[in-house]
């Protein structure tokens, strides 16, 4: 995205990979939830999370040691003018599909336009943003831009690539149990809709002596089984029948884990930090309902959410909050203190529609960890009544006698979140709110909230160190009514959508940080999440006999990153 690729072009493997690493073996992963769908391309249905990682390529591949690099993958080579206004790609020779047909430019032609127009809303705003896309060889195609967007040569490198024979006379836009044919390294080889999903390593894969794949997708298969809760989840890796827990909770990490598995050293224990952003994690609300539009109302169910309680509760006080969305890294702006420098020009032409504390600074409230938090609930009946809210008999009402009511939607299952939001809805009673929690399963979580059926829920959305048009999907205000957006809470901001634009458009460095820490200004003191908490490592339990790479890449270890780069030792 900016400067030059850290690695040279006859780079022999990824920085961060074992490249001799053994092949073979069973990866075994648990999830709460399930699927009904093999179509993870489309807003309909729930389909596995590994499903296109595993089975589908793109164009480019990127490199996790670095911000934002791309590397060739299907394409052979990439070509582009300083001003970025289009891209050409040239695919490999060699590049087949699963069943063995080659990965043509029709299939690639095919595959954006299909995703741009009916598959899910995140595929969108890309599409609109070409003017042309056309094959100019047998084996390269170019696409030219009608918007200004140093980005979009690099998302464009992100998109799946599918095989169109596949799907003809067949409805794009609908669920299925028909695995896609993919060029990548797995196939499915076995699904069971709330159960489990295989996946078994293609032993033609076409893109296994690549330098870029070399060390990676190691394991013969990888399995996922479904359960109903993270701590059914847990159970089953403490009974060894899964090969790696991700521990969220500090406090369960000291306490529990000197079960036998440990103790005989079947399971090690392993604390791996990263260099990524905490991103946002904590309970948004949905802005478009009437009752959430007013930022003093978002700031009073701030001050009554006891953080330092809740925090001390589940996590026994181990885990920082969330300050801002892109804090734990080099992107985070001080957005407690005035905003000053470029940062203040870039926000001032907005200055009058701003929430306070975007300029002047903010920060979260701080309780004393008591209970009864006085003096914030204090403070958030003093914003309400500001609102036009008061306590009648007992109930805080509007100037009509409405009470204010409203749900917190979570999903089976979310056991601290659940705890969570019972110490929250509590303290909401004391200031005359009505709060109730309601739970739901995977399918019918993911119906509401592509539908927006919610008052507040759980809202958690990882953050990269280069920040592009994924911002528009998050955040952008074209994307708060479309049915099945990341735009969870609604957020309809022309200054919002101005730093957008601004990270998109720039070439300078040092613009591109202020806008985003401009934004990073606008995000937190628009209230729109109760931020929870974040962890600066991975706290990670594993099978002995699994192993990863010495050295880790910027943005440390997730579950993508032990599918791809982790192998067994028998």
């Amino acid at each position: 995205m900016y400067g030059e690729p850290a690695l040279p072009p006859d780079f022999v493997s990824l920085p961060y990979v074992n490249a001799d690493a053994p092949k073979g073996g069973r990866l075994i992963l648990g999830e709460s939830g399930g699927f009904d769908s093999l179509n993870p391309f489309i807003v309909k249905g729930q389909a596995p999370g590994q499903l296109t990682a595993l089975t589908v390529e793109t164009l480019l591949g990127r490199s996790i040691d670095e911000p934002f690099t791309m590397y060739g993958l299907l394409a052979e080579t990439v070509e582009t003018d300083a001003a970025r206004t289009f891209v050409e790609f040239t695919l490999r020779e060699e590049a087949r599909f699963s069943d063995g047909s080659p990965v043509t430019v029709e299939d690639v032609l095919w595959s954006f336009e299909t995703l741009g127009t009916l598959g899910s809303p995140r595929y969108h705003t890309a599409w609109k943003k070409i003017a042309s896309a056309e094959a100019t060889g047998p084996r390269s195609l170019r696409f030219t831009f009608n918007t200004e967007d140093r980005e979009l040569p690099l998302i464009l490198g992100l998109r799946p690539i599918l095989q169109k024979a596949q799907w003809q006379g067949r409805a794009f836009d609908e669920t299925s149990l028909e695995a896609p044919i993919g060029s990548g390294p797995y196939m499915v080889a076995d699904a069971r809709p709330g159960q489990a999903i295989t996946y078994r390593k293609n032993p033609d894969w076409w893109g296994k002596d690549l330098p870029f794949n070399r060390g990676l997708h190691n394991f013969d298969e990888i399995t996922v089984e479904y359960f109903g809760g993270a701590g059914v989840v847990f159970e089953a890796f403490r009974a060894g029948e899964l090969s790696v827990w991700l521990e969220s909770n500090p406090a369960k990490w000291l306490t529990n884990y000197n079960f036998p598995g440990v103790t005989e050293g079947k399971i090690k224990l392993a604390e791996l930090p990263h260099q990524r952003p905490s991103g946002i994690e904590g309970f948004a609300m949905n802005t478009r309902k009437p009752l959430f539009a007013d930022w003093r109302v978002r700031e009073a169910l701030t001050l009554a959410f006891n953080f330092e309680l809740i925090n001390s509760t589940l996590n026994g006080g181990a885990l920082p909050r969330i300050a801002s969305y892109y804090s734990n890294s080099q992107l985070a702006g001080d957005v407690a203190n005035p905003a000053s420098g470029r940062v203040l020009e870039l926000l001032s032409p907005f200055a009058a529609d701003l929430p306070p504390g975007t300029l002047e600074g903010y920060a979260l409230p701080v309780s004393d960890g008591n209970e009864a938090n006085r003096k914030n609930l204090r403070a958030a009946v003093a914003l309400l009544e500001e609102a036009g809210w008061t306590v009648q008999n007992g109930k805080l009402t509007d100037g009509n006698g409405a009470p204010f009511a409203f749900e917190i939607l979570l999903q089976n299952g979310s056991d601290d979140l659940i705890a969570a939001a019972n110490i929250y809805v509590q303290a909401l009673t004391r200031l005359g709110i009505e709060a109730r929690l309601t739970t739901v399963d995977a399918a019918m979580y993911k119906q509401r909230m592509t539908d927006f059926n919610f008052d507040m829920t759980h809202y958690v959305r990882s953050l990269s160190l280069s920040p592009g048009n994924e911002q528009t999907l998050y955040w952008g205000a074209d994307e708060a009514l479309v049915p099945g957006s990341r735009n969870v809470a609604g957020i309809s901001s022309a200054a919002v959508d101005a730093m957008i634009q601004t990270m998109l458009q720039t070439a300078d460095p040092a613009e591109y940080r202020a806008a985003v820490q401009a934004l990073d200004r606008l995000l937190t003191a628009g209230r729109y999440v109760i931020p929870i908490w974040y962890s600066d490592r991975a706290r990670m339990a594993h099978d002995a006999r699994l192993k990863y790479p010495d050295k880790l890449p910027i943005y440390g270890v997730f579950p993508g990153f032990y599918t791809e780069a982790f192998w067994m030792e028998e």
